[in-house]
């Protein structure tokens, strides 16, 4: 990729748990916290009901995958217009569920990701999460080959460790948590990314979701499901990796927090 970024750039990741119900709240964060690129999952929208007005009006380029009640994700680039280099992940044709796209955008390839639940585990819907979670192994490989800055960023569904959830012995066979997923999201790691939240953050507990129920939020009794992994040509650049924790505290909001990272010039 040409053009490597030269200036400092923020790029965050955010289900936003239905675009449309949630715009409110997603222009205001736009506004407060102006990121560069911002990945969203569940749009929980067709393709044709994405906002874009308002998010050219907040000074957004865009693109989306959209789908009708559920999933749909999308890239938006602050003063820019994301240049899509795919949509879909390979390997499965009959798969129709929009849970990737990306695009490159000021010199970095951008991945965004809506990684399946999975739940009721064991059953076909933790099947299909880990051929998914397989599929996107093998694609994240092929990137790695071709040696330029590269981040996944979205809801991975996986808290990778005890240190990423509340209270791990309530969630031993929840998919989310269950040994096969924590073990194919190591294998990804493995491949030569870099999780850029827990390495700025080794051994803070550091959450992403708190649910809308049992006062979640307040009790503080979170998940860290939404990850950025960064390839080796963009890891150097790290210098910030956060949570914005207070907009799940925000009125009609989302049941995720937007995450997000600065990379130096």
């Amino acid at each position: 990729m040409d053009g490597f970024a030269d200036r400092r750039m923020k790029i965050a990741t955010y289900n936003v748990n239905g675009v449309n119900g949630r715009l409110p709240v997603l222009l205001r964060w736009l506004d407060e916290a102006r990121p560069d690129v911002v990945c969203l999952q569940e749009l929980k929208a067709p393709q044709e009901r994405f906002p874009l007005a308002a998010i050219e009006a907040a000074g957004y380029g865009a693109i989306w995958l959209g789908q009708k009640s559920w999933n749909g994700v999308a890239i938006l680039a602050r003063g820019d217009q994301p240049h899509e280099t795919r949509r879909g992940l390979p390997g499965e044709a009959e798969d129709l569920h929009s849970r990737y796209i990306e695009a490159a955008v000021n010199g970095v390839l951008v991945g965004c990701l809506y990684l399946p639940n999975g739940n009721p585990a064991p059953g076909p819907k933790f099947d299909y999460k880990l051929r998914w979670f397989a599929r996107f192994q093998a694609y994240a490989a092929s990137l790695l080959a071709h040696e330029v800055p590269i981040v996944l960023a979205g809801d991975y569904n996986v808290m990778p460790t005890d240190l990423d959830v509340y209270k791990p012995e309530r969630w031993l066979n929840d998919a989310l948590f269950r040994p096969e997923v924590r073990e194919a999201y190591r294998r990804l790691v493995d491949q030569g990314w870099t999780d850029a939240l827990r390495t700025l953050h080794p051994d803070e507990r550091i959450y992403t979701f708190w649910d809308y129920f049992r006062n979640a939020y307040g009790r503080d009794a979170g998940l860290r499901i939404d990850h950025l992994l960064l390839s080796p040509q963009l890891a150097p650049r790290l210098s910030r990796a956060q949570v914005d924790r207070h907009v799940r505290g925000w009125d009609k909001t989302s049941d995720h927090a937007p995450t997000w990272i600065e990379l130096d010039a």
